[in-house]
């Protein structure tokens, strides 16, 4: 499994300065891009700020920057800045910050130390936040309590036996402005699985896949189903499942027939515990639905399955 780069918050401490140093027309701009290929940043990412006297201040402008190309990178920084012209480092030029970017001015033993702790927490933290989950349903109604959410419980239920710390996120309006603030706000506090159920339908209505491309526009949606546009209340051209990813956070648009859901948990319990890529989980999970619709002698063995954890469930 490829592993996630770790990045160090900067919280508006961004700033690093260079003293002493020596300029004799140099290019601000030359000495921003040459800072920025040791730092992991594009040039757009990093300027110039100021020049005073024997100091030089550079300012990052992003929010984030990688561990590994911070820590213990002075010597590095600064070997690129005196490749510049019209700049010159002396023997006892260092680097300064006041904030995380301070960790550039470590030695070599010191940076090593650092970084694989900062990994070690950087895992941990990680995986606490993948295994914590929120479920959504949606749906008018689900919210005006005309029909009983049954997936909501199937799925906390599930996912507690899988040992994730689950929990219910309420029901959504079919709104895609309103099912997308829900997924940013899930990310934000911390969730690294988000399900829904219900509103992936063709009717107009139906606005959890867009709500879904708002947070991640390359989402994968595969078709369950597809049929002409516009006949009846199809306002679109099939039924398809979503997944998608906002930082940190994966989320997983499944249907809202609950035996939609049950056939979808097999593949999607199996995807998660693989760490499949959203391609491959989407693909899936869509693949597990259409069974109800494309083969349905092909239901038993997996019918079983999930009667199986149903009880389970009710003894726990």
């Amino acid at each position: 499994m490829r592993r996630t780069a770790l990045e160090y918050r900067l919280l508006e401490k961004t700033e690093l300065w260079i003293s002493p140093v020596e300029l004799h027309g140099a290019d601000l701009t030359a000495c921003a891009r040459a800072a920025a290929q040791v730092l992991g940043l594009n040039p757009e990412e990093i300027m110039v700020t100021d020049v005073l006297e024997d100091r030089m201040t550079l300012d990052i402008l992003v929010p984030t920057i990688q561990a590994e190309h911070i820590i213990a990178c002075e010597k590095d920084l600064l070997e690129a800045m005196a490749s510049v012209p019209g700049i010159h480092v002396k023997a006892d030029t260092r680097v300064h910050s006041d904030g995380i970017l301070g960790l550039i001015s470590l030695d070599e033993a010191q940076g090593k130390e650092v970084l694989e702790r900062s990994r070690a927490i950087g895992f941990q933290i990680a995986e606490r936040i993948r295994k914590r989950a929120v479920v959504f349903a949606t749906g008018h109604e689900v919210l005006q309590g005309q029909i009983q959410d049954t997936n909501t419980p199937f799925l906390i239920a599930a996912l507690q036996l899988e040992g994730y710390h689950a929990v219910q996120g309420g029901t959504l309006e079919d709104k895609a402005s309103a099912i997308a603030r829900a997924f940013r706000r899930a990310a934000e506090t911390g969730y690294g699985l988000v399900l829904t159920t219900g509103g992936i339908g063709a009717e107009g209505k139906d606005q959890t896949l867009e709500a879904l491309a708002q947070v991640d526009p390359q989402a994968t949606l595969p078709y369950i189903l597809k049929f002409q546009q516009g006949q009846g209340r199809h306002a679109k051209d099939g039924v398809r499942i979503g997944v998608g990813v906002l930082e940190q956070t994966r989320i997983v648009c499944l249907p809202g027939p609950h035996d939609e859901v049950l056939l979808a948990w097999l593949a999607l319990i199996e995807g998660l515990k693989t760490n499949q890529n959203k391609e491959a989980l989407a693909v899936a999970i869509a693949g597990a639905l259409r069974q109800k619709f494309l083969d349905r002698s092909g239901h038993h063995t997996s019918r079983s399955s999930i009667h199986l954890l149903e009880v389970s469930h009710d003894s726990k």
